[in-house]
């Protein structure tokens, strides 16, 4: 067995329909590693507000590392407005979030829409204004804690709807 390098690896290149809005994410290194995540899955937006840690932020440069270029990306003034937008234009909105409505996100069926928005909460208080959702997804966690990072729970969403939408699209 040899460890393979990055000049030995090329992955498939594939973009989903999927956007990212982050609901106030403050922290520097979690908007980097959306970026990072984001891009290793083939999401295709990223929507911030314009009151989270500057794109130009050292912590947010070296944790994005080169990817802050490869994906879209676009500030936000007004969470409900950027959200009645996407609705607009046939996206569904789905928040990773704890509700008592909240889907196990085994049991959600990512395949049956077309465009995703995934929601993500401020790492404090998580999703403002929750009834703008269509839908709200959790993870299932088996320890004592009853949330982890924002970024760790979008990984592991992108992880699932690209699964779904890749055997989807093999049937």
């Amino acid at each position: 067995m040899k460890q393979l390098t990055h000049n030995d690896i090329e992955n498939k290149q594939q973009q989903f329909p999927i956007t990212i809005v982050c609901d106030a994410i403050r922290t520097p290194e979690n908007i980097g590693m959306c970026f990072r995540i984001s891009e290793s899955f083939g999401v295709q937006k990223i929507f911030f507000h314009e009151n989270s840690p500057s794109l130009e932020n050292r912590k947010v440069i070296n944790t994005a590392r080169n990817t802050i270029n490869q994906i879209e990306h676009e500030l936000y003034t007004d969470f409900a407005t950027v959200i009645s937008k996407l609705k607009a234009e046939g996206n569904t909105i789905i928040g990773i979030e704890i509700t008592d409505k909240s889907i196990n996100i085994q049991d959600f069926n990512f395949k049956n829409y077309q465009k995703i928005v995934l929601l993500l909460g401020s790492e404090r208080n998580g999703i403002s204004t929750i009834n703008l959702v269509d839908h709200t997804i959790s993870i299932p966690m088996f320890g004592r804690n009853s949330s982890m990072n924002v970024i760790h729970s979008l990984a592991i969403t992108l992880y699932e709807v690209t699964n779904q939408l890749v055997k989807n699209s093999l049937q």
